[in-house]
C-alpha cells in the first residue's frame, strides 16, 4: 500500500495541493505560536551594566501564590510591572558568604538629559536614559575615557553615546532632569562600556550620596551585584549565595545572560506578555488547526469515492485502504509540517516588529528560535492529518463493494446516526453554555470563558450539522436562484443534489465568519464602551502628559494657579490580585490608578454604584464593576494585592464604580500607589478651570514650559487617554488575523477543490449545448448561494458568544458593529470564495476537448 500511496500522489499532484497548503500553513501557525511561547519562557537580553558582576541579586519580578507552583491550566504566577527592590541590608548577609570579594549595591532614578532643542534625549529604540550610582559601574566594565568620577553634588559622569548626542564633554555643563525641573550639572567625566559603543540603554551617573538623596528608597535597593574572589567561579557562588537566601520568595539570584534580565525590567516584563499572549492564542490556534486540517482532509477524500470504490470492488480489503490512506497522509503532512517552519520563522519575526511597534516588546527584542516548537509543530500536523484521513476514509471501507460502486456517483443524503448524535450533543452543549451564561451575567470572568467556548462549540456543531444546514439554507435561497431561469435552476438543483459539497464550501466560511465577528466586534464593544466611558467621565478641562512621566509638583503649581479649581494628578500601574472560585485561587492582573480622592470628583466622574469614593484613603480602595465581578467583591470585603513592585497589601473595598473600562480596574488614594511605581510620575495631570476663569490655557503652558516634554491637551483628547486600549485591541486583531488569514485559504482550497473535481461535470453540459457563458453564470449563481450560506450562518453562530460577551463587558446584549467592518468581513469573504470557485472554472472550460473530458478522473 505504500508504494500504491506514492503512485497515488504522483497522480495526483493537483488534487493534493489544498491538503498541502492547509498542513504547511497549519505548522506555519503553530509554529508560529510555539516560538513566542518559547521566547517569553527564555527570554533575555545580555547584561551590559552588570556585565562585570558574577551573580547579581534582584527582586522576584513576579508575584505567586504562596506554597503553589505553577500548573498548567491555574494561574498561579503573574508579572510584576514595576521594578521589585532588594532589601539593603541583604548586602550584608551576601557579604559573609565565603567566596565573596565585596557586594555593590545598584540605586537607579529617573534622570534625564536634555538636548538642544529643550526636550529629553532618547536612544535609538526611544528609551531614555536613568541614572545610578557611581559605585555601581564596577559592575560592568566602564572605563573612564576622559574626567574624573562625579564628586560634588552637581557633577555627573555620561556614557560615550549619551554625551555625543547630547553635544557635551567633560568640564562641560548640561541640562537634566530627576523627575522635577531641570538644573544645570557640571559633566565630571565621561566613560565607555568595554564591548557596548551604543549601549542598550544610556546611562547618567551620581555620586553615590547624591543617588541615594534623589531615591529615598529607605534602606531599598534596585540589585546587588556580588564580585567573586579569586579561584571562585559564578557557579559555585550562586550556589553559595542562594544558599544564604535561604530560598526568600521574594529575591532572585541571576548569572550568566540572566542577569540583563535583572538589569532590563522591559525584557523580563516582555517575556511574562509573550507567555500570556502565546497561551491564549495557541489553544484557539491548535483547534482551528485540527479543525481545517480535518476538513480539508475531508473533503479530499470524498472527491474520491469513485476511486476508492474501484479498490474495494477489485478486492482491496478495508485496512489496506486505510493504510494507504494514511500512507499518503503522513508524506504530505511531513512534506507540509516540514516546510511550515520557515514560513512560521517569517511571520514571527514580522509579527515582531508589529509588537514592538505597539510597546509590547521591546524595539530590541529578539525570538528565540528553538527546535522544540519545530518538533511539535510538525508532530501535530502529521497526527492531525493521519486522524483526519482515518475518520473521513471510515465509511468508504465499512461498505461492501457493489454499494461502493453504487455510491460513487450519488452522494448520500442522509446524515449517520453517530453524526446526528453527536451534533446533538453539541447543540444542547451550545444551549446549556449560552444559558449558563445568563445566569452569571453578573460575573465577568465567567461570562468571558463561557463565550470563548461557546463560539467553538457552535462552530463545530454547524460543521457536524453541514449538509442539514446547507439544504435548509438552499430551501431559503434556491428560489432567489431559480429567478434567473436556466443557469440559476441549474445552480439551485446542483446545490440541493449536493448537500455535503456544498457544506464543505460552507464550513470554512462559517468558521471564518463567526471567530472574525466575535473577536472583532467584542473589541470594537469594549473600545466604544471604553471610549463613552471615559468622555463622560473626564470633567477635567485640560490634561498635562509627558512620554517620560510627569513630574509630581506639577501639581502644586497647577494648584496654585487662580485660574484653576481643582487638579488632579494620576499614577498608573499595574497590580496583581487573587481570585478565588471553584475551590481554587489564581492571580489576575488589572489596571490601577492612583488619584486624590479630594480632587477626584472634580476631575473624574468614575460613577459610583455602591459605596463612597470619599471613603477612599491608604487602607481602602475602589474597584470598578467588572473587577468587582472578576474577584466576587462587595463594599466592604478584603482583597490581597500586591502591588506593581510586589509589595503585598491586604485592602478594603469602599466602593464599587461603573466607568472601569475608560480610567482603571482598580482606583487606590494617590500617594500609595506613587510611592510603588518604578519611576515615581505621574501620567497625567488633570486640570478642572475655575469659574468665569481667563486665560488658563496660557498659564497652564508655561507652566508646562519648565518641564521639557510636557505638554497641555484638551480634555477631548479621547485618542491619547485609550492608547493602551487600542494597542490590546491590536493584539486581539492580530490573533483573529491569523486565524480568519487561515480559514481563508481553506476557504480558497474548498472552492477550487469543489470545482476542479466537476471537471466531467463541465464537459457532460458542454456536450448537451450549454455555453461556457451558461456555465459561468451557474457557477456564480452556486458561489453566491455559498457566500450567502457561509456569511449568514457564520453570523448567526457567533451572535450568541458576542451577546455573552456585550452582557459582561457593557450589561447589555447589543454589540458595537461598525457596518463597514462587517461588510468588510463579508465581503472579504465573497471575494474570496468567489475568485477561488470562478477562476478554476473558467481554466477548465477553455477549449480543450470535452469529449475527452467526460473520461477524466475525478
Amino acid at each position: 500500500m505504500l508504494l500504491l500511496a506514492l503512485q497515488t500522489l504522483r497522480a495526483r499532484k493537483g488534487a493534493l495541493v489544498g491538503s498541502f497548503v492547509a498542513l504547511l500553513l497549519g505548522s506555519a501557525v503553530l509554529s508560529v505560536c510555539g516560538i513566542l511561547l518559547e521566547s517569553g519562557l527564555r527570554a533575555s537580553m545580555p547584561p551590559e551594566r552588570y556585565a562585570a558582576a558574577d551573580v547579581v541579586v534582584a527582586g522576584r519580578q513576579q508575584a505567586r501564590i504562596p506554597g503553589r507552583s505553577a500548573a498548567p491550566k491555574t494561574p498561579v504566577k503573574q508579572a510584576l510591572v514595576e521594578r521589585v527592590p532588594v532589601r539593603a541590608e541583604v548586602a550584608e548577609r551576601i557579604a559573609a558568604v565565603e567566596g565573596v570579594d565585596a557586594v555593590i549595591a545598584d540605586i537607579g532614578i529617573p534622570a534625564q538629559v536634555i538636548g538642544p532643542d529643550g526636550m529629553p534625549l532618547s536612544a535609538a529604540g526611544g528609551a531614555l536614559s536613568t541614572g545610578h550610582n557611581w559605585s555601581s559601574t564596577r559592575l560592568g566594565p566602564y572605563r573612564l575615557t576622559s574626567g574624573r568620577a562625579p564628586a560634588a553634588g552637581h557633577e555627573v559622569v555620561l556614557d560615550t553615546a549619551l554625551a555625543r548626542r547630547a553635544g557635551v564633554a567633560a568640564g562641560d555643563t548640561v541640562s537634566l532632569t530627576t523627575g522635577s525641573t531641570p538644573h544645570v550639572f557640571r559633566v565630571a567625566g565621561v566613560v565607555a562600556l568595554e564591548g557596548q559603543p551604543s549601549p542598550r540603554r544610556s546611562v547618567v551617573f551620581f555620586s553615590d550620596q547624591l543617588t541615594g538623596q534623589l531615591a529615598a528608597r529607605n534602606g531599598f535597593v534596585d540589585a546587588l551585584g556580588v564580585l567573586a574572589a579569586p579561584g571562585i567561579s559564578a557557579k559555585e557562588l550562586s550556589g553559595a549565595v542562594s544558599d544564604v537566601l535561604g530560598g526568600d520568595p521574594d529575591l532572585t539570584v541571576y548569572t550568566g545572560d540572566d542577569r540583563g534580565t535583572a538589569e532590563f525590567l522591559d525584557v523580563a516584563t516582555t517575556g511574562s506578555t509573550l507567555v500570556v499572549l502565546a497561551s491564549a492564542v495557541a489553544g484557539n490556534i491548535f483547534l482551528v488547526t485540527v479543525f481545517v486540517v480535518a476538513s480539508t482532509m475531508s473533503l479530499a477524500l470524498a472527491h474520491r469515492r469513485r476511486e476508492t470504490a474501484l479498490l474495494r470492488a477489485v478486492g482491496a480489503t478495508p485496512r489496506q485502504i486505510r493504510r494507504m490512506v494514511a500512507a499518503e497522509a503522513l508524506m504530505v503532512a511531513l512534506l507540509g509540517g516540514v516546510l511550515g517552519w520557515p514560513l512560521g520563522v517569517a511571520i514571527v519575526h514580522w509579527i515582531r516588529d508589529r509588537l514592538a511597534g505597539h510597546g509590547f516588546v521591546p524595539p530590541d527584542f529578539q525570538p528565540v528560535i528553538g527546535p522544540l516548537p519545530a518538533v511539535g509543530a510538525v508532530v501535530i500536523t502529521v497526527l492531525a492529518a493521519c486522524t483526519a484521513a482515518l475518520v473521513a476514509g471510515r465509511r468508504a471501507t465499512r461498505i461492501r463493494p457493489l454499494e461502493a460502486l453504487g455510491e460513487a456517483s450519488v452522494e448520500r443524503r442522509k446524515l449517520g446516526r453517530a453524526r446526528l448524535i453527536t451534533a446533538g450533543v453539541l447543540v444542547l452543549g451550545a444551549v446549556a453554555l449560552f444559558v449558563t451564561g445568563l445566569a452569571q451575567r453578573g460575573d465577568f470572568a465567567t461570562l468571558a470563558g463561557l463565550a470563548n467556548s461557546l463560539v467553538l462549540v457552535m462552530v463545530i456543531a454547524a460543521a457536524v450539522l453541514g449538509p442539514l444546514l446547507s439544504r435548509a439554507s438552499m430551501r431559503v435561497l434556491g428560489p432567489l436562484l431559480r429567478m434567473s431561469r436556466v443557469t440559476g435552476y441549474l445552480a439551485a438543483e446542483n446545490s440541493m443534489a449536493h448537500p455535503r459539497r456544498l457544506a464543505g464550501a460552507v464550513t470554512p466560511l462559517i468558521l471564518a465568519v463567526s471567530f472574525a465577528a466575535t473577536v472583532v466586534f467584542a473589541q470594537t464593544t469594549a473600545q466604544h464602551a471604553a471610549e463613552e466611558q471615559l468622555r463622560a467621565g473626564l470633567v477635567a478641562d485640560h490634561v498635562l502628559t509627558a512620554p517620560q512621566g510627569v513630574a509630581p509638583e506639577i501639581v502644586e503649581q497647577v494648584r496654585r494657579l487662580d485660574q484653576v479649581e481643582a487638579a488632579t494628578g494620576v499614577a498608573r500601574s499595574t497590580v496583581v490580585a487573587v481570585r478565588s472560585g471553584a475551590g481554587k485561587e489564581q492571580l489576575v492582573s488589572l489596571s490601577a490608578q492612583g488619584v486624590d480622592p479630594k480632587t477626584l470628583g472634580k476631575t473624574m466622574d468614575l460613577k459610583p454604584r455602591e459605596g463612597s469614593l470619599e471613603r477612599l484613603d491608604r487602607t481602602t480602595i475602589a474597584i470598578s464593576s467588572v473587577a468587582s465581578s472578576w474577584l466576587d467583591l462587595d463594599v466592604g470585603d478584603s482583597v490581597r494585592l500586591r502591588l506593581g513592585d510586589g509589595t503585598p497589601l491586604t485592602l478594603k473595598v469602599a466602593a464599587v464604580y461603573e466607568r472601569g473600562m475608560g480610567f482603571a480596574d482598580i482606583t487606590f488614594e494617590h500617594d500609595l500607589l506613587l510611592a510603588h511605581t518604578t519611576s515615581r510620575l505621574e501620567q497625567s495631570v488633570l486640570v478642572r478651570a475655575a469659574a468665569a476663569a481667563h486665560g488658563i490655557a496660557p498659564a497652564l503652558a508655561e507652566v508646562a514650559q519648565r518641564y521639557p516634554g510636557t505638554v497641555v491637551q484638551d480634555r477631548l483628547a479621547i485618542d491619547d487617554q485609550l492608547h493602551q486600549q487600542e494597542a490590546n485591541a491590536w493584539v486581539n486583531y492580530l490573533i483573529a488575523g491569523l486565524i480568519v488569514v487561515y480559514t481563508a485559504v481553506t476557504v480558497v482550497n474548498a472552492q477550487v477543490m469543489n470545482t476542479v473535481a466537476r471537471r466531467r461535470e463541465f464537459a457532460m453540459l458542454r456536450l448537451i449545448g450549454t455555453t461556457p457563458a451558461q456555465v459561468m453564470r451557474m457557477m456564480r449563481g452556486e458561489s453566491l448561494a455559498v457566500v450567502l450560506a457561509g456569511v449568514g450562518i457564520g453570523t448567526l453562530t457567533a451572535i450568541p458568544a458576542l451577546a455573552l460577551v456585550c452582557l459582561a463587558l457593557t450589561g447589555s446584549f447589543w454589540p458595537t458593529v461598525p457596518p463597514l467592518v462587517y461588510l468588510l468581513i463579508a465581503g472579504g469573504t465573497a471575494v474570496l470564495t468567489m475568485t477561488a470557485a470562478l477562476v478554476p472554472a473558467r481554466l477548465l472550460l477553455l477549449p480543450t476537448g470535452s469529449i475527452a473530458a467526460t473520461g477524466s478522473k475525478e
